[in-house]
């Protein structure tokens, strides 16, 4: 038998490290992050467990990474759905309801992924990372910004702080509100994206004459 190509081995590397991804995500939303074990995470996904050492440092940053790879995916169904649009506003309000939707859909992985930033391990720059990020930078692009690499930091502070505000134990803030003061700095109208039903909580957020829709260039082209 002759020995597998660099391509072949490089493909089997990638489906293996995507499935403990997936696997973290799972078990992390059934069961949260204490009661999972990385012995978990490799029988779920079918790997040794030397594999999940191999490819993370530690569990943190495979959650974080886990996570990662989940927005990733969830913004970009989101941004390709049916019917596509290349309008900078109607990208950028799926990309605010996508984000918000995974607080809702998922709470206990997200808040558990919040907490783990504010850990001393910090922010985790990987692959999974990096490709939301550039998702997210040309969502801010195709918007209108004049100036990407401020915007898109800020686009993502607001973000974060919204599923935060969200998931806050004892205090959670509604998502059509928070939705409505993203879509009010932002100009948005309330019908783009995946409005919730009822409306925009207190009449008129969204409204596209904002300050923000007025300093877009590129977004009415």
């Amino acid at each position: 038998m002759s020995p597998r190509s660099a391509s072949v081995n490089e493909e089997l590397r990638r489906r293996s490290r995507e499935r403990l991804l997936q696997a973290t995500v799972e078990l992390v939303a059934e069961r949260g992050y204490e009661a999972t074990t990385l012995a978990d995470i490799a029988d779920r996904a079918g790997s040794a467990r030397g594999l999940v050492s191999y490819y993370f440092p530690g569990k943190r940053q495979l959650l974080q990474s886990a996570v990662h790879r989940l927005m990733h995916l969830t913004l970009e169904a989101a941004l390709e759905r049916e019917p596509r649009s290349e309008d900078g506003r109607e990208r950028l309000a799926r990309a605010i309801d996508a984000i918000l939707g995974l607080a809702v859909e998922q709470p206990l992985l997200m808040r558990t992924h919040m907490a783990g930033i504010l850990q001393a391990e910090g922010f985790v720059q990987g692959p999974e990372q990096q490709r939301l990020a550039f998702l997210l930078r040309d969502t801010v692009d195709r918007y209108g910004s004049r100036d990407v690499d401020a915007d898109y930091p800020l686009l993502r502070a607001l973000l974060m702080g919204a599923v935060f505000a969200a998931l806050l134990p004892g205090a959670p803030m509604a998502p059509a509100r928070l939705r409505a003061e993203l879509f009010q700095r932002y100009g948005l109208d309330w019908e783009l994206g995946v409005p919730p039903g009822g409306g925009p909580p207190g009449g008129g957020a969204g409204d596209t004459t904002g300050d923000a829709s007025q300093s877009s260039s590129k977004s009415s082209r």
